[in-house]
C-alpha cells in the first residue's frame, strides 16, 4: 500500500520552535574509532543526538500540558496509530480556524489533520509569525463529537498570544494527542486513508518527535 511522509527531516542546527535550542547530531562513536573494537574491516558507527522533545514534527501527550495526564509511555497504541483520517484544508490567509470548518463530518474515531498550508514557510522567519491556530470553540467541538487525535501543519495549534493555550488544555485534558509542525497534507486524500504517529515509549516525558505518515 502507498505510504505517505507526513514528517519533517531533524538535522543538526534545525529550529522548530523560536526560543527553543536546535538540536545538536554529532558522532559518540566514529566508524573510525570503532576499528579497534572490531575484527578487520568491520565497523560501526554510533550517533549522539542532543535536543529539546519539542524537535522536528512531534507528538504532544496530555502530560505535556498536565501533571496527572498520560505521558508518552502510557498512551496506548490504539490512540497513535492505525486511526481512520480526515484532512480539512483552510483557506490561504485564515488564521483563526472556528467549529464551522468541521460541522458536517464525521470525525468521531479520527485523526483530524488541518491543512493550512503553513509549512510552505518551514525554516524561514516567516514560520514563526501569524501561523494559523485552532479556536478554543472548534478544539471543544472536536472533543466533544470525539476526534481521536488532531494535527495541524504549522507553528502551533494554540494561538501562540493567548497564553492560556485553550485548544492544548481542552484536547490534553480529554487524551486527545495532538500532532504539530507537520507537512505534506496537501498530497493527502480528504479521506480514506490511515493515520500513523507513533512516538518512542519514554516515562515522564511530554513530547517528541514522531514519523507521522498516511497508509492510502
Amino acid at each position: 500500500m502507498p505510504l505517505l511522509d507526513l514528517s519533517h527531516t531533524i538535522e543538526d542546527g534545525l529550529i522548530t520552535y523560536k526560543g527553543l535550542p536546535a538540536p545538536i547530531i554529532c558522532d559518540y562513536l566514529t566508524r573510525e574509532a570503532s576499528r579497534s573494537h572490531y575484527t578487520g574491516g568491520t565497523t560501526f558507527h554510533i550517533g549522539k543526538i542532543e535536543m529539546v522533545a519539542n524537535t522536528g514534527t512531534y507528538l504532544d501527550s496530555p502530560f505535556h500540558r498536565f501533571e496527572d495526564g498520560k505521558d508518552l509511555s502510557e498512551l496506548p497504541l490504539t490512540s497513535l496509530a492505525n486511526l481512520p483520517g480526515l484532512v480539512f484544508h483552510v483557506p490561504a490567509g485564515q488564521r483563526a480556524i472556528a467549529p464551522d470548518r468541521f460541522v458536517n463530518a464525521d470525525v468521531a474515531g479520527k485523526a483530524i489533520l488541518i491543512h493550512t498550508g503553513w509549512d510552505r514557510h518551514w525554516r524561514t522567519d516567516q514560520y514563526f509569525e501569524g501561523h494559523p491556530f485552532l479556536t478554543r470553540t472548534a478544539a471543544e467541538y472536536l472533543r466533544d463529537q470525539g476526534a481521536a487525535l488532531v494535527g495541524i501543519d504549522s507553528l502551533n495549534i494554540d494561538d501562540t498570544a493567548d497564553g492560556t493555550r485553550p485548544v492544548h488544555t481542552t484536547l490534553l485534558r480529554a487524551d486527545i494527542p495532538i500532532v504539530e509542525h507537520m507537512t505534506n497534507l496537501s498530497a493527502l486524500p480528504d479521506t480514506d486513508f490511515v493515520f500513523h504517529a507513533v512516538p518512542v515509549k519514554v516515562k515522564n516525558f511530554g513530547t517528541f518527535p514522531v514519523r507521522a505518515y498516511a497508509v492510502l
